[in-house]
């Protein structure tokens, strides 16, 4: 008996299937399916964004100032003791990285900070110079007759903007030091009228002026 009872009850129900329109079918799957969806606050949504663009500026200036202190930065020529390499204004990426692992080399153009010797003559102490290598340690430099001479070889430099009207008798480069010109002969403080520059005071190495526009490219 009870098994007759149970063969009406699924023949009942393949008969109300059989009857069920597409519509219908679907209409109740729809009643199964769907779930209210949650809205979330729009405060917490607001506070959400909010700390998650805080922390991606938060990155963005640590990165800034690891790569400031440690990779590269911009400098600007507030003086005319480069030109005509250097024009007042010029804007320069200054290089950091590779006088960790070599020292500057000769003809390379160099920022630092200034040496005790311009520190005694009023300069602050984080007022950046820039000027160009002339003498690394051991070398012998001298100025004499408009000519600069290293090793007593006389230098062919087509890069400066005359050549010097001073005389400077020979002197020997230290060690860990260097001895520094500006390409301005006569219109720059550098090492024939303060002496020789300390490497540890070298603030890295520029290597490439990014404006003015017309003149952008390597230095």
């Amino acid at each position: 008996m009870a098994s007759q009872e149970k063969n009406l009850a699924a023949h009942q129900k393949s008969l109300g299937l059989a009857n069920s329109t597409p519509e219908s079918i679907k209409a109740e799957e729809s009643t199964v399916v769907k779930e209210p969806q949650n809205q979330e606050d729009p405060r917490a949504k607001f506070w959400r964004q909010l700390r998650e663009n805080l922390q991606i500026l938060a990155i963005a200036l640590a990165l800034a100032v690891l790569i400031r202190a440690f990779v590269a930065e911009p400098r600007y020529i507030p003086s005319e003791s480069m030109l005509p390499t250097l024009e007042v204004g010029d804007r320069l990426v200054v290089e950091k990285i590779s006088y960790h692992f070599r020292s500057p080399a000769i003809g390379e153009i160099v920022v630092f900070d200034p040496p005790q010797q311009l520190q005694l003559q009023g300069y602050p102490k984080d007022q950046a110079f820039i000027k160009r290598v002339m003498g690394t340690p051991g070398q012998m430099i001298q100025v004499k007759d408009g000519q600069v001479y290293r090793n007593n070889v006389p230098l062919k430099e087509d890069y400066i903007a005359e050549p010097p009207d001073y005389q400077m008798p020979a002197v020997q480069v230290p060690e860990g030091h260097l001895f520094v010109m500006g390409d301005n002969r006569n219109n720059s403080r550098d090492s024939h009228a303060w002496g020789f520059l300390p490497q540890q005071n070298v603030i890295g190495h520029a290597c490439f002026r990014f404006w003015p526009l017309q003149r952008i490219g390597r230095v």
